[in-house]
């Protein structure tokens, strides 16, 4: 990876376009534009009066080499230039300039879009319209929110074409540094630089041309997708790794570990301003850095500091002399070095002599907390976005190891969202917000559609972070977010009530909590499989459902429910009614058949071929969870391994009623793990076509490939087939079968319904490299009996027992459908209690 503070002379690094893509003028009335075709759905528009573009890459493009350019046409007339590719039709009238009458482009394909279709310079979103054309991107900051933000535009659009605007970006150099523009190709000058995406609702291939111009989402560490332990508190080293040993006594699995800004010194002279900035160890809390990082390692976890670096560097800074000398400054003045990370001079020495010493003592990672403005000496360099930057680069660098030689990690940053490049530096920090039910309710929809602009790893304050009130309830359902989302990290601030261990919460709240901490830890192995295909496919980990359904008007109209891989997630957002004890969320299933995988309950959605709405109503300890009929799910078996490695225990959870596949991703952990570094475990489900009265015979085909060394020597394995039974199971090994036992097992309550359990045994690499075979004899559907749970809903219901009784009556003497329900309003139930039958009872 190339420095960037190396000496490297200050040249602009290329990101030039094949010349065969390149529209010019023809005379000098129209030499002040210039257009790149980089596919027939992409157009580059620049405009310089002074006739300087740039070929270099910016902040935001990184090469504008697309492959093939596509065939188009160009016709010229008197004052008049037209682009014609497949997908679009670009129209430029150079005595009218980029002005709304002087540049259009428009789809030339109705079946592209649902509505709009053509694009005008100088077209704004408006956030508040009332019928959505941008479905919008993301934010720099939740701070102080409580409940809903405005969000900037993203790349997706009902009118299907929208345009990001370049103009203001800073040049790349080779080295990785910024310089501005060249005179005459600056905003000021009157340039711009625009890049048309006219891809209708095919969005799936808008961002993945995104990303061939912006760069990738890189993968980040596996690690990071477990839990993480985040709390505003003056933790001593003792009692910090105390209360790690608390979780884990607990079984509650934490992968990193975020040490606030108190690990450091924050009791200074005032003089010299506030203890916020600070890069010195709190010595009377943490006596023996080193060793405090070094027990977290043991335990598993990975370990980032909080730093607002701002202030930039004073006096009381164990590194302060050092600075002073690297800066040629006078120590003894006792002045502030200030921040300027856009000199190379203070970058270099703000990175060894204030992070490069704690990273060797063992920190691996920074949480980067900047609050300060968007001003640099640099003109129009955002200091956010050269901060993520600066450190995401600095974060990959070689190392020397203590063993001899050099490493390098895979690179990480934990900090808040700069502009539409952010997608290159992740983790996200989304800011301080309230703690409020309209917070929580705004987190999903917020989350997913980050997405539309690339922006795939959120992590939320989960739980929220400051002020708002105490509610057991809402904190519950904040956790159970927290599990589906890109990065799960509890936090609160400095008040001694909002802390987050489980145990501080009454018990329905506390069961819920540790449930789905547990649960998030399990689901590593399926999540770390998305995160690889984030980087090849362009495809979010979580995502709106209308990146996979944009044909479905019903995918728009429900934001808060979004996709877990190919998990579909309907979050609890709203208190619990009074009367019946549960929440209740609307969803729209997509065509097909679903279960939800803590109840086992099967949902049939393939009545007219456009899904299917419905009403969920659920307990304080589940949320909707739905997996397509055939799915397969690997999740990790041993709650006691550390999420950062490839676990030895798997648990492969197939869902019934079809057949599907899913390919279990794991590589070396290295910095960039190439094709030879990376596992691929083929989980192959078929399902009987007739199941028959007496069931069929389904089997789950299991096969390693690849870099098989890179997963343990040997492992163990169970099947869980939720809401099916079998009679019985033999496995296959080469030319050998063995009869395996099969068990029939309840659901936790929360997470994972009732189904059937298979043990396959400790399976060697080899034998999973040579393929094993499960077949599951006289495999059938069984979900959920509905009788029982309308039993349930009625005995946790807060109204009269003669009423329950004689609803309850009703069902007993065969009623079901319409008639029970129209027997339950006649007998006075409430609505939120018939709704909640209703979701039960047998769909038609």
């Amino acid at each position: 990876m190339v420095s960037p503070l190396s000496d490297a002379p200050d040249t602009p690094r290329l990101a030039a376009a094949r010349p065969e893509a390149v529209v010019v003028g023809s005379s000098p009335a129209e030499s002040h534009y210039r257009f790149t075709v980089l596919t027939s759905r992409l157009i580059r528009m620049e405009h310089s009066p002074t006739d300087v573009f740039t070929d270099a890459a910016t902040q935001l493009v990184v090469s504008r080499d697309l492959g093939e350019p596509p065939s188009f046409r160009v016709v010229r007339g008197e004052d008049r230039l037209e682009i014609i590719t497949e997908h679009l039709h670009l129209t430029h009238v150079p005595s009218l300039g980029f002005s709304p009458s002087g540049l259009s482009v428009r789809l030339r394909s109705t079946a592209l879009h649902a509505h709009g279709g053509t694009w005008h310079h100088g077209d704004v979103w408006d956030p508040d319209e009332t019928f959505l054309t941008n479905l919008g991107g993301t934010t720099r900051t939740l701070d102080e929110a409580d409940g809903a933000v405005a969000l900037s535009p993203g790349l997706l659009s009902l009118s299907g074409i929208t345009a990001l605007d370049d103009s203001s970006s800073l040049l790349l150099t080779e080295d990785e540094w910024v310089r501005p523009r060249e005179p005459g190709n600056r905003v000021g000058d009157g340039a711009q630089d625009l890049y048309v995406f006219g891809y209708g609702q095919d969005y799936r291939e808008a961002l993945r041309d995104f990303f061939g111009l912006t760069g990738p989402s890189p993968l980040i560490p596996r690690a990071l997708l477990g839990n993480w332990w985040s709390r505003y508190h003056p933790y001593s080293a003792q009692e910090y790794l105390a209360l790690m040993d608390r979780f884990a006594a607990h079984e509650l699995p934490f992968s990193v570990a975020v040490i606030d800004m108190d690990w450091h010194v924050t009791d200074i002279d005032p003089a010299i301003g506030t203890g916020w900035t600070g890069y010195s160890w709190n010595r009377d809390l943490f006596p023996d850095p080193a060793a405090f990082l070094a027990g977290l390692h043991e335990r598993g976890m990975l370990t980032t500091l909080n730093v607002h670096p701002a202030q930039g560097v004073r006096r009381h800074e164990d590194a302060y002399e050092e600075v002073c000398a690297d800066l040629g400054l006078d120590a003894g003045s006792g002045e502030d070095v200030p921040f300027n990370i856009a000199d190379r001079g203070f970058a270099a020495s703000y990175l060894s002599r204030l992070h490069h010493r704690l990273e060797d003592e063992g920190v691996d990672f920074w949480w980067l907390d900047w609050q300060q403005g968007g001003s640099t000496t640099v003109p129009g360099l955002d200091p956010l976005w050269m901060l993520n930057h600066v450190h995401y680069l600095d974060s990959g660098r070689e190392r020397p190891m203590a063993t001899g030689g050099v490493e390098r990690r895979r690179p990480a940053t934990f900090s808040r969202f700069a502009d539409a490049s952010s997608h290159r530096t992740p983790v996200g920090f989304s800011g301080d917000t309230i703690i409020s039910w309209d917070s929580l309710r705004f987190q999903p929809m917020f989350t997913a559609t980050a997405a539309n602009i690339g922006y795939f790893w959120w992590s939320n304050d989960i739980g929220g972070h400051m002020l708002g009130h105490s509610d057991d309830a809402m904190a519950a359902r904040w956790f159970q977010l927290g599990c589906f989302s890109p990065i799960n990290r509890l936090h609160s601030s400095n008040s001694g009530f909002t802390s987050k261990e489980p145990w501080r919460y009454s018990g329905d709240a506390r069961t819920t909590m540790e449930a789905h901490l547990r649960l998030r830890h399990r689901l590593v192995p399926y999540l770390y499989t998305w995160a690889r295909r984030s980087v090849s496919e362009g495809v979010g980990p979580v995502r709106p459902i209308y990146h996979d359904h944009p044909r479905e008007m019903a995918a728009y109209q429900h934001r808060s429910s979004f996709c877990f891989g190919d998990l579909l997630v309907v979050p609890f957002t709203s208190p619990l009614d009074e009367t019946t004890g549960l929440g209740r969320e609307s969803a729209w299933l997509p065509d097909g058949v679903w279960y939800d995988l803590p109840t086992g309950r099967r949902y049939d959605a393939t009545t007219g071929g456009h899904g299917r709405m419905l009403s969920l109503s659920r307990p304080l300890d589940r949320i909707g969870v739905l997996a397509r009929a055939g799915s397969v799910i690997p999740l990790t078996g041993n709650l006691t391994e550390a999420a950062g490695d490839n676990p030895h225990e798997l648990e492969i959870v197939v869902v019934p009623g079809g057949s599907g596949v899913f390919t279990l991703e794991e590589d070396d952990g290295s910095a960039e793990p190439g094709p030879d570094r990376v596992a691929r475990t083929r989980l192959a489900l078929t399902w009987p076509d007739d199941e028959g009265e007496h069931g069929g015979d389904a089997a789950l085909r299991i096969r390693l490939e690849g870099a098989a060394d890179v997963v343990p020597d040997s492992r163990q394995v169970r099947v869980r087939l939720l809401a099916g039974r079998a009679t019985g199971a033999w496995l296959g090994l080469g030319d050998q079968a063995c009869r395996l036992v099969v068990e029939e097992v309840d659901g936790d309550g929360f997470t994972l319904g009732a189904g059937t359990l298979v043990h396959l045994g400790e399976l060697s690499r080899q034998e999973l490299a040579d393929g094993v075979e499960l077949v599951l004899r006289g495999a059938r559907q069984a979900p959920a009996d509905w009788h029982d749970e309308v039993h349930a809903i009625l005995d946790a219901a807060r109204v009269a027992y003669a009423a329950k009784d004689q609803a309850w009556a009703a069902v007993e003497r065969g009623m079901s459908g319409t008639a029970l329900l129209g027997e339950m309003e006649s007998l006075g139930l409430p609505e939120a209690l018939r709704s909640a039958v209703a979701e039960v009872l047998p769909h038609s």
